[in-house]
């Protein structure tokens, strides 16, 4: 386990110091940066809950990437999530939404805190439908596939699988959200909706247009292009689960810095778990792990969906996205168990 997690142990420790340097320089008082350490330390565990799903997805994506590719997304693919869409992200909300530039956005982070989280939380009608809208194209592409030959739910998939072989089901499916959701908004938000979530489903579909591109080439590049295909879905993958984490953050600190630091040890967390998946075939292993992640991210989406309509505490988030992995982990015990007990 040391192997896996070495890295994330060693960022927890300089996230938390940095953490605590940080109270301590904003409020020069022990109890203030006692505060943002244990802030930081539950941001940190918000980022782990809601993305340990993503983990199980990017270990299932990443076993059929080459070394290079694999290794390129551990390392690169990391510093792009950590820093890319903990950091950059939120900025480029505000200098969008408040028509500033990037030196204003990052003073503004910094010396009025209220304000940037004001700012951050107008946008996100927009970050919610798009987010919704990939992540249900992510989990229905998985369940409606004729090649699928395991279910978990079985009464509900093995239907679902059915329509994989009538093309553009998951498309139609994922419109028929986004309108019954719209339907439901005020009127001068419903434009607003329904442009983000078709964004999102566009730039789902560009990214598997991407990838079936690259992995047609001429022979000689199929393996690094295949790979650079799977490595830009992974990115886009994960700012789709980051977009939940970042705007929960905000209802326990409106600090860029302490969110930053907080979900980064997260981040570092959900690499460590990826990696572990994959070297010790763990998917394998457990038989519907996967299914449950799957189902996880669409409950996912359902709740972004609904976030467009009120809030829905992340607590409830992370524990549904938890829930469905512990049921798919159960079960595959079990499986086990009983494949164990047939062949003794």
């Amino acid at each position: 386990m040391l192997r896996y997690f070495l890295w994330a142990y060693i960022v927890t420790a300089a996230g938390l110091v940095g953490a605590f340097a940080l109270g301590w320089s904003y409020s020069g008082t022990l109890h203030g940066a006692i505060s943002f350490g244990l802030i930081g330390a539950v941001l940190a565990v918000l980022e782990i809950s809601l993305s340990f799903d993503n983990a199980i997805v990017n270990a299932n994506k990443l076993e059929a990437m080459t070394p290079v590719w694999r290794h390129r997304f551990l390392t690169w693919g990391i510093l792009i999530a950590v820093f890319g869409m903990r950091i950059i992200f939120p900025l480029l909300v505000v200098v969008i939404a408040a028509h500033i530039g990037p030196i204003e956005a990052i003073r503004l982070a910094a010396t009025d805190p209220a304000r940037y989280a004001a700012i951050i939380g107008s946008a996100h009608l927009s970050i919610a439908a798009f987010g919704g809208a990939f992540l249900m194209m992510v989990a229905l592409s998985y369940f409606i596939d004729d090649g699928k030959e395991v279910d978990w739910i079985s009464w509900l998939e093995r239907k679902l699988r059915r329509f994989g072989s009538v093309r553009g089901t998951e498309i139609a499916l994922v419109l028929l959200m986004m309108l019954g959701f719209s339907s439901l908004l005020e009127i001068e938000d419903r434009g607003t909706f329904l442009y983000a979530a078709s964004f999102g489903l566009i730039t789902f579909l560009g990214v598997e247009l991407l990838g079936h591109v690259l992995d047609r080439s001429d022979a000689a590049m199929t393996v690094a292009k295949g790979g650079l295909g799977a490595f830009l879905y992974l990115e886009v993958l994960d700012a789709s689960f980051s977009f939940d984490g970042v705007i929960g953050a905000f209802a326990l600190t409106q600090n860029l810095f302490l969110i930053a630091i907080g979900l980064g040890i997260g981040a570092m967390y959900v690499r460590s778990m990826t990696l572990m998946l994959v070297e010790r075939g763990t998917l394998t292993e457990f038989r519907y792990l996967e299914h449950g992640a799957f189902w996880s991210i669409f409950v996912l989406s359902v709740i972004m969906f609904a976030q467009a309509l009120f809030h829905i505490p992340e607590v409830i988030t992370g524990l549904l996205g938890a829930g469905f992995i512990g049921l798919a982990l159960l079960s595959s015990l079990r499986h086990n168990r009983l494949a164990a007990s047939d062949h003794s």
